[in-house]
């Protein structure tokens, strides 16, 4: 490995091969209906195959979905390639079908998309 294959950043060395790019992080708030949690949970034991060939074709990664139990609030975080790319998943058939699949369990919008407040990175710590 040469001094060109080392990326420095933070005190750290890590060789290029290890980071395709630098991902987008992005991060929003999405409520869940009363009495829900449950089934959304249940319904996201195993999300189907080509919904997560949609996203990691779509340069979706690291995506984590968090609740909170006291408010039906969930947090989401997720790693993409462009934002160009992530808007493009909203388009697909799978995510279409998938947002009519849980709009019954969550706050919506009139296309069935889950409504959703985007939240500002203010800090981050690698």
């Amino acid at each position: 490995m040469g001094a060109e294959d080392i990326l420095f950043t933070r005190a750290r060395i890590r060789p290029r091969a290890v980071l395709k790019t630098m991902a987008i992080r992005k991060a929003f708030l999405m409520t869940l209906k009363p009495g829900q949690q449950d089934e959304y949970e249940k319904r996201h034991q195993s999300i189907w195959p080509e919904l997560e060939q949609v996203l990691s074709e779509h340069g979706v990664s690291n995506y984590s979905i968090f609740l909170n139990r006291a408010t039906d609030q969930l947090f989401a975080y997720v790693e993409i390639d462009s934002e160009e790319a992530w808007q493009q998943t909203a388009e697909t058939e799978a995510c279409r079908r998938w947002w009519f699949y849980m709009k019954d369990l969550m706050l919506t919008t009139a296309d069935n998309k889950p409504a959703m407040i985007a939240l500002d990175q203010v800090f981050h710590l690698d």
